[in-house]
């Protein structure tokens, strides 16, 4: 009797662990989503450029939502955690922040909060280039040569702003790397070559003190970016490279380029590995540390050229409205489709894009329209967000799976 009773015992002991096993799953998406779905954290954000509306996307929910911004004809940029975004208001000396709710915890997402407005702003002259890394908010300020810094930790903050880094340089069409040592490569404008853009880069501290000197002067400045090691430019002099310890070196062009030179850099997920962008030429893949230029595609016909969320892609929109998506490592075609209608080459506003590991999503300024390209499928649809889509970026996470506490 007393084995049976054993026995039963250990029976409904193990129903018991059965069943909470089965509600833990329930607790957990089960690993095996359809790819053919947009990711169940990922947002996407847009501006609009004749009103103040913004809208928040949720592609999965197939959800719109709409906020108001300060201004109109806002840019939008995603911050290094994917959880918040930068709102810069260039003409109207403004930067705000804008929370997607979504909290990322190791190998799941919470929705932390409803998505809404930072409480982290600031007023600056003519704030241009956007930057996000070591868990910091810049933007280089145009109107008088400096930076603004805020932390992502405190976008919900009260009381919190921007600190202003005065490095005492004169006003120029400027930017900025950070480095993971938490210093800067910051260009510099010495009037050497006439108009708005930088001539050099120095290496500052967060009060902004020089730590490195420029060492190599060229013919113009424009575009970068960095992955913490190298800071890469856009020279009219050749590829700009900068380390944190003050080394300097310019990378040739390819040798068709003429006076050709890459005014937009792009990260990649490989590190040292760049992507250089010029609308005369195409887009190159440039390696920092083997001193390399490789073309992806060569193309003078380039309307937008992104990197994908994850920075393992290549998407290029043609003005005839060709989609291609390249693969970095590879250097070849992955995917490839007629997304949009033809943009003339003049025409005042054209579509944005912003790409994930499933899905290309580009505006319509014309429709007001989202186009939503399916990376599997090649399906298109159409969804309606606002009047005059102006800019777009992707807020959260390329993950669906949840917890409960």
């Amino acid at each position: 009797m007393k084995n049976k009773f054993y026995k039963l015992l250990f029976l409904f002991a193990l129903s018991l662990f059965a069943v909470s096993c089965s509600n833990d799953d329930d607790n957990h998406d089960d690993h095996d989503h359809d790819t053919s779905e947009e990711h169940t954290f990922v947002r996407i954000l847009l501006s609009d450029e004749k009103t103040t509306e913004l809208t928040l996307f949720d592609p999965h929910e197939d959800k719109i939502s709409s906020f108001t911004a300060k201004f109109a004809k806002s840019s939008l940029y995603t911050t290094e955690s994917g959880r918040y975004a930068g709102i810069v208001h260039r003409d109207n000396n403004f930067v705000e922040t804008f929370d997607s709710g979504l909290e990322l915890h190791g190998d799941h997402i919470d929705v932390d909060d409803v998505p809404k407005f930072g409480v982290l702003a600031t007023s600056a002259l003519k704030p241009t280039h956007f930057k996000s890394k070591i868990g910091e908010i810049l933007t280089f300020n145009d109107g008088d040569g400096t930076l603004s810094v805020g932390k992502e930790a405190d976008v919900n903050t009260a009381g919190s702003t921007f600190k202003t880094i005065n490095a005492g340089l004169l006003a120029h069409h400027g930017a900025m790397a950070t480095f993971t040592n938490g210093t800067y490569a910051i260009t510099v404008k010495d009037n050497s070559v006439t108009g708005t853009l930088p001539e050099k880069v120095k290496i500052i501290d967060n009060t902004g003190k020089t730590l490195f000197d420029a060492k190599i002067q060229t013919k113009g400045i424009h575009g970068n970016a960095s992955d913490g090691v190298y800071a890469v430019f856009g020279s009219a002099s050749g590829i700009l490279v900068v380390e944190s310890n003050g080394n300097q070196k310019l990378i040739d062009h390819p040798e068709d380029f003429g006076t050709a030179w890459f005014g937009s850099i792009l990260e990649t997920a490989s590190a040292g590995k760049f992507i250089g962008y010029n609308a005369a030429k195409g887009s190159y893949l440039i390696d920092v540390v083997a001193n390399t230029v490789k073309p992806i595609v060569q193309n003078t016909t380039i309307m937008q050229c992104k990197v994908s969320y994850d920075h393992t892609k290549l998407a290029v929109l043609l003005h005839s409205g060709d989609f291609k998506l390249y693969d970095i490592s590879s250097l070849q075609v992955a995917k490839e489709i007629k997304a949009t209608t033809e943009t003339a080459t003049d025409a005042t506003l054209k579509p944005q894009m912003a790409v994930t590991d499933r899905f290309a999503y580009i505006t319509s300024p014309t429709t007001g329209e989202l186009i939503q390209v399916n990376l599997s499928t090649l399906a298109i649809k159409k969804t309606k967000v606002s009047s005059t889509p102006y800019m777009i970026t992707i807020l959260g996470y390329e993950n669906s799976e949840t917890h409960s506490h």
